[in-house]
Parts: structure tokens; sequence; C-alpha cells
């Protein structure tokens, strides 16, 4: 797979997300084997956010990884460029301040968070790097980025086993329960083409954040890469 066959544009991106946001909650579930709930909890961990703290959830889609830090005590806003995300978002908790918002353009001004994070959303992103340098200037110094994503498992043997689930099993096991399969199989490419641990904690420091480090999560399925502003 060519990084050209992966290149979406904007408009076409945000249809795929419109597409599958009535299902996405329960189609990420089963294709994680439910380990989507042990990852939100890591991320939230990870930010630990505390009473009166601003934080930013990117990529939030329905919301499901916003509330915990509402829970928290902290005033969370949930952005997503999908307005199909938002809605069923919406719909769900309507509590929330669903904001939507281009990653590349945040619509927030400078400082203004004490946190950022962003789960299964960086790779999705038309231009990653832009997105990590916006993160970064609407983040107060000092602040905390979070970035749980899709990585590189750490045990060889499992990795190539990861890899076929990815592009053979995902897509049909997608079809099944998903509102939208087709984008599953742009997903499954889009992790594969992914950058590994170190990678990408070479992409978020030259973005300008500071001390990047990462934990592994599943064996290295996913890694959770933190660092300060």
């Amino acid at each position: 797979m060519t990084r050209a066959s992966l290149e979406k544009k904007p408009a076409e991106v945000q249809a795929m997300f419109d597409d599958v946001a009535k299902r996405y909650d329960l189609t990420n579930d089963v294709l994680s084997l439910g380990q989507d709930r042990r990852w939100r909890h890591a991320v939230v961990a990870a930010v630990a956010p505390k009473p009166g703290e601003m934080v930013l959830d990117l990529a939030a889609g329905t919301g499901t990884s916003s509330q915990p830090f509402l829970d928290a005590g902290a005033t969370v806003v949930p952005c997503d460029f999908s307005v199909g995300m938002l809605r069923e978002g919406k719909r769900h908790r309507g509590h929330l301040p669903f904001t939507a918002g281009d990653a590349t353009r945040l619509p927030f001004a400078d400082d203004t968070f004490d946190a950022v994070t962003i789960s299964f959303g960086l790779r999705n992103i038309v231009d990653p790097d832009a997105g990590l340098s916006e993160m970064l200037r609407v983040t107060r110094p000092g602040g905390r980025l979070v970035v749980c994503e899709f990585s590189s498992p750490t045990f060889a043997p499992f990795r190539t086993v990861y890899i076929e689930y990815l592009m053979r099993a995902l897509p049909t096991v997608a079809r099944a329960v998903s509102s939208s399969p087709d984008a599953y199989v742009y997903l499954a490419e889009s992790i594969r083409a992914w950058p590994d641990q170190r990678g990408l904690a070479t992409r978020i420091e030259q973005a300008g954040w500071h001390t990047p480090e990462w934990r592994n999560l599943s064996g290295g399925i996913v890694a959770l890469h933190r660092a300060t502003a």
C-alpha cells in the first residue's frame, strides 16, 4: 500500500466518519475485543485531569472518551470534524459541549487548555504534523499532550499475525457490525502505514513538544505517547 493510495481530501475523510458514526462505538468494541475500554482508562490516567482544568478531547467522536474527564471534575471540550459523529454524540450525551473543528485549524485561542488528548485520530488528520503544532498552540505552557494511537507490536511473530488480522479479518468483521464497512478497509491500511512508537515520538518532538515518551498497551498494538508544552 503506497502513501498516495492512503491520501484523502478532508471532505472525503469527514464523509467516511459521518458514515460510520451510527455504530462506531459498537464496531470499535467488537473489533478490539473489548480492549478499547482498557485503552480509554489508560488515556484518562495519563492525562490525570484535575478539577477545574480545561481538557480538549480531539477526534472525540460520540463523546465516549470525553465523559471520564467530566466525571473527574475537569471541563472537557469534545471536538471532532465529523458532523455525523457530533450529532450522534449529542443524541446520547447532550450535556457535553460538542464542538466542530478541524485539528489543523482549531477554533480556540492560544494557551486555552491544560491538556490536549487525541485517541485513534491523529493518523486520520490530513496533515498530522500540522495537527500536532496546532495542539501545541492551544495548550498552556507546561500543559500536557496525550496521544493514544495504534502502533507496532513489540513481539515480531505476533506483529505478523496482527497485520494479517488488520488486512483480512478486520474488514470482514466490520461488514457484520459497522454502518459503513468499507471505511474500515481504509482504516486498516492507515494503521499499517503509521509510524512505530519511536517514529511518532520524533514527530511529536519536531512539532515543538518537550520530552515525548511512550508506554505500550496490549503488547504494542497501541502506544500511549505523552509530552509537555
